[in-house]
């Protein structure tokens, strides 16, 4: 069982680069374990400290104005390589959700089955987000799984995102593919003694 994701209330963190890329999330040099523990130390290395270790103040990490649960990213998120330690790391920072116009593929799906919710908004209602965020690093956004909705307060505009529904049912109710099957076995049991 994972944690349930229904409604997120959360300040943010922007990152407002397109094309960011597996390698940039997680280098590959970090990819030697097999568990997702430890991930997130190493979320974005290359942008957050340099090659002496020393953490890169100019780098939206290490600003204490901006925290929160929620990645905004700019367009293309998660594109390259298809490592599924990209979504563990972005998890294992802390981030339940990233919000960005455009997805890899891959990437999206590697997040939804990690229990990491990813939002695709408008390119506009993701510049406004943005906005919101460079001019106030204290503003919240609601991301509201059940109604498929998520709400800038800053500028009191909602907008609704897709999700496959199967994806939907198992973060709403904190449950991974084996979690789903288990928790369907009587009906599943039921359905093959019918076949019999």
């Amino acid at each position: 069982m994972k944690e349930k994701f229904t409604i997120l209330t959360s300040t943010c963190v922007p990152l407002p680069l397109e094309n960011v890329d597996t390698d940039q999330i997680i280098p590959a040099r970090f990819l030697k374990a097999t568990v997702k523990e430890g991930f997130g130390d190493n979320l974005f290395r290359d942008w957050r400290y340099d090659k002496e270790d020393n953490p890169n103040p100019d780098f939206v990490l290490n600003q204490p104005a901006y925290k929160g649960d929620i990645l905004v990213a700019g367009k293309n998120f998660g594109c390259g390589s298809s490592r599924e330690h990209a979504a563990w790391a972005i998890a294992g920072y802390g981030f339940r959700a990233v919000v960005s116009s455009f997805f890899a593929d891959i990437f999206k799906n590697n997040s939804l089955n990690n229990g990491l919710l990813p939002v695709v908004v408008s390119p506009e209602f993701l510049a406004e987000i943005l906005t919101s965020l460079a001019k106030d690093p204290a503003a919240t956004l609601t991301i509201d799984l059940p109604a498929q909705s998520i709400a800038n307060h800053a500028t009191h505009h909602t907008a609704f995102f897709e999700i496959n529904p199967y994806k939907k049912d198992c973060l709403v109710n904190g449950l991974d593919d084996i979690d789903y099957l288990l928790a369907n076995k009587a009906r599943i049991e039921a359905y093959e003694k019918k076949r019999l």
